[in-house]
């Protein structure tokens, strides 16, 4: 696949797990099985040589394998190198930017959880992969490879699966102990996909049955943030998207995201991202 055709076909993956170049299963939403893990997506590029996608913030997590370097990631806190050395692991609700344009053989699962990390856990989550880990990324890769990669497509995801429930449960990984109440994921994909209308804190925590106090801790417990960081993290994405893609004013940005002006959305911004919409534009949009 050339860089124009892939870049063409990959929208990435932002709120939604399907990247449009992967194999997709399951969409957001659904129920987590005994497992506690529902796969969206998996997917294999040979020669993935286009891989900039700034500004991710998703409600699902991410396992990433390079089998050659020339890929990273950057949080604000720094910079990692997707590698043969390490399966990366990139938990929900998290800001990254990606960067790469060299050629290398790439391997991705997007996929929900039902536990919560506990908060001091370091990301990315930086995994030297096992001798058993290795055959299954290896194997799960080949069928892409194959002609007929549809035939294969319930052996991918019985791979994917495989990988993903050794790789949840290694020890370098802390989970709190109470898993994740129905009610405040709930509420959370309310936000995911409502970021434009009033999500006011007293609403939500009627949606989710609660006193506005018993929200506050439930959501900071179980989603690591406060609601209101919550919120202004996922209009930020939205608008982050409307910026690099569309040519209209971040007038039109700030409201279509729930922004109340464009002065709002720019302090906002900046203080989610580093960066002010317009320097974002000015560097990322379709025209940079």
């Amino acid at each position: 696949m050339s860089k124009s055709v892939l870049r063409k076909k990959n929208r990435g993956a932002y709120t939604s797990p399907f990247s449009g170049v992967g194999m997709e299963y399951y969409p957001l939403g659904v129920n987590p099985d005994l497992s506690g893990l529902v796969l969206h997506e998996t997917g294999f590029i040979q020669n993935n040589d286009w891989w900039i996608f700034p500004n991710v913030l998703s409600p699902f997590w991410r396992l990433m394998y390079n089998f050659k370097k020339g890929h990273k990631v950057v949080f604000k806190h720094g910079e990692y190198q997707v590698t043969p050395d390490h399966i990366m692991l990139i938990p929900d609700q998290q800001l990254f930017n990606c960067y790469g344009t060299t050629s290398v053989p790439t391997l991705w699962m997007a996929f929900s959880v039902a536990r919560r990390l506990n908060p001091s856990q370091k990301v990315p989550i930086l995994l030297r992969p096992s001798t058993a880990e290795m055959e299954i990324t290896r194997t799960t890769a080949g069928l892409f490879r194959s002609p007929a990669k549809e035939e294969n497509r319930r052996n991918i995801f019985h791979h994917s699966l495989a990988l993903l429930n050794i790789v949840l449960n290694r020890p370098e990984l802390r989970w709190l102990d109470h898993p994740a109440q129905k009610n405040i994921l709930s509420v959370a994909r309310h936000i995911e996909t409502n970021p434009s209308t009033q999500l006011a804190i007293p609403q939500l925590a009627r949606m989710a049955g609660l006193s506005v106090r018993g929200f506050a801790k439930a959501f900071k417990r179980h989603q690591g943030t406060t609601a209101a960081k919550y919120i202004s993290r996922v209009r930020v994405r939205e608008a982050a998207q409307l910026l690099a893609n569309s040519t209209e004013t971040i007038d039109v940005i700030a409201e279509k995201t729930g922004f109340p002006n464009r002065d709002y959305l720019s302090r906002v911004f900046k203080k989610v991202t580093g960066e002010s919409p317009g320097l974002f534009r000015h560097k990322h949009g379709i025209h940079s």
